[in-house]
């Protein structure tokens, strides 16, 4: 299944000396901590300033913002000799995420009250640790993180310097935060189309554009492989895959590609998996399929045993229901790993997986065929059961949002774009297996007379029932400089990262709009 689209645009490139000076936006999508202790939501014309709890020259900075607003709003909004309330109020059309959320103090991935109580810092918690390695656990996952590849070797004062006292536009101060991502190759589905040399260029551009990483599907070519010549290209993007097809392998063989490609990258990898559907399963890898939710569970539960294995020297003992490892002889152990375990994505449609997302993963892979409604209402939640169960909370946790676009320069470009996704909306949508989607909105029907023609081998035809609201429930639907806009309204408060899923289009458009949603 063709999971995101082509070339895929990320941020710009912010190659400056400090990360810091001028955005707290780091190159990989993180917070400067100085800008994490506290924050001020001021509309001013609907923007949003930002300042930081800072030392030295900075706190002059402060001061005057804080004297800048007094004479603007006729009253002292900082507390300048305490930690800065947040001002979160309703002027000009801005919303705070907690309003947009509709829960009131709570933003829609329960990450608590953006107002902070007594001696509370102020943020989503997406806090970022000091740069080394730490040991430990995460609910019952292992917890060994690290040596962040962008802020290893700056200083206190490098990693505390800049305060954002430039107003920002109402859309990227929406999208706090949010990564975005590209596609590794000249087409994302297709990643080694054109040799290695295209995986090659294509590896440069995104880091040199400044994308915080880059990912290869499963479909016509093997995903893991493009990842080994990015890896010794490019020193700073994450490097992983969306997805590979976790039940066309077994615990063992994933844990080694995933070992060795954390050893490649230098920490930067990413194990995504997906369970596909049955029929591709059973029929195309001639592989079991059965419960795919405990089953994916159980995958993963597995693979971190043999990373733990290898790491510790635990002796391998796991037995569950569909997968038994028990055998692990010195000649066969790599030992530990310099840069700790990669982080394990899944993808997932239905709650079950969802929650197995929450339960037992770093992260979650939205599928393009998700909707905003769709991903508050069921995606979200689930994820947050799987969490309590692990006794875990989404300061650990990133959600990888859908990404369906439709966007061109002109009138052609546009209905060309709209076509390929009418194309994509209704493949999915002929799944009974992504029928959930389509029921949440009452467009359960379409779903079996989309699958009676996709057995009848009438794919063009099926497009043609994707009508206009369909089209833009999925598909954020505008001119390129709207694109942003769009995308920060719907999930600038509950994604952590964004991977465009586009057909075609220059790339230079791409570049654009991703500039706009990552530099905040």
């Amino acid at each position: 299944v063709r999971q995101v689209g082509t070339d895929h645009p990320s941020v710009a490139d912010q190659n400056q000396p400090l990360p810091g000076v001028g955005s707290h936006q780091r190159l990989d999508g993180g917070y400067d901590p100085g800008l994490e202790i506290g924050q001020v939501r001021d509309d001013l014309a609907g923007d949003q300033l930002e300042p930081a709890w800072v030392t030295g020259s900075a706190q002059f900075l402060y001061w005057y913002v804080d004297k800048l607003l007094g004479v603007v709003l006729g009253q002292s909004v900082l507390n300048y000799h305490g930690i800065p309330e947040l001002v979160s109020q309703r002027r000009g059309g801005f919303e705070s995420s907690d309003q947009r959320a509709g829960i009131d103090g709570v933003d829609c991935l329960g990450r608590g009250p953006s107002r902070p109580q007594a001696n509370q810092p102020v943020g989503k918690g997406r806090r970022l640790p000091t740069a080394q390695v730490r040991q430990g656990r995460i609910g019952n996952l292992s917890g060994r993180s690290v040596v962040d590849p962008v802020r290893e070797g700056m200083t206190d004062q490098q990693e505390l310097h800049g305060v954002r006292t430039l107003a920002v536009s109402k859309a990227r101060a929406t999208v706090r935060g949010m990564k975005v991502d590209g596609g590794l190759g000249a087409a994302f589905p297709t990643s080694l189309d054109g040799g290695f040399q295209t995986i090659i260029d294509s590896a440069k551009r995104l880091e040199a554009k400044g994308y915080a990483g880059a990912w290869t599907a499963e479909t016509s070519h093997d995903p893991f492989l493009p990842h080994m010549v990015a890896a010794e290209h490019t020193e700073r993007i994450e490097l992983g895959t969306a997805i590979a097809v976790a039940f066309a392998r077994n615990p063992m063989t994933l844990a080694n590609i995933g070992y060795d490609l954390q050893q490649y990258s230098q920490g930067r990898f990413i194990l995504g998996l997906g369970t596909q559907i049955k029929p591709h399963i059973t029929k195309r890898f001639s592989m079991e399929w059965s419960r795919p939710a405990a089953r994916m569970r159980e995958m993963i539960s597995a693979i971190r045993a043999i990373w733990d294995c290898w790491e510790d020297g635990t002796k391998l003992a796991f037995r569950g229901d569909f997968y038994t490892h028990t055998l692990m002889t010195p000649f066969f152990n790599p030992g530990p790993s310099p840069h700790g375990d990669p982080k394990v994505f899944i993808s997932a449609v239905g709650p079950l997986m969802s929650e197995v997302a929450g339960e037992v993963c770093d992260g979650i892979i939205c599928h393009a065929f998700s909707t905003e409604q769709y991903l508050r209402e069921v995606t979200i939640p689930a994820v947050e059961r799987g969490l309590a169960k692990a006794g875990r909370s989404m300061d650990n946790f990133e959600i990888v949002g859908p990404g369906f676009v439709v966007t061109g320069e002109d009138e052609e470009s546009m209905a060309r774009s709209a076509a390929g996704i009418r194309q994509q909306i209704a493949f999915y949508a002929s799944t009974p297996a992504y029928r959930g989607v389509l029921d949440l909105h009452g467009w359960g029907d379409a779903q079996d007379e989309l699958n009676r023609m996709s057995k009848e081998g009438a794919w063009q035809a099926m497009a043609e029932l994707i009508d206009e609201e369909m089209l833009s429930t999925f598909a954020v639907v505008g001119e390129p400089d709207s694109i942003a806009d769009g995308i920060a309204e719907r999930y600038g408060d509950c994604v952590d990262r964004m991977t465009f899923y586009v057909l075609g289009g220059d790339t230079e458009i791409w570049d654009g709009i991703a500039d706009s949603l990552a530099v905040v």
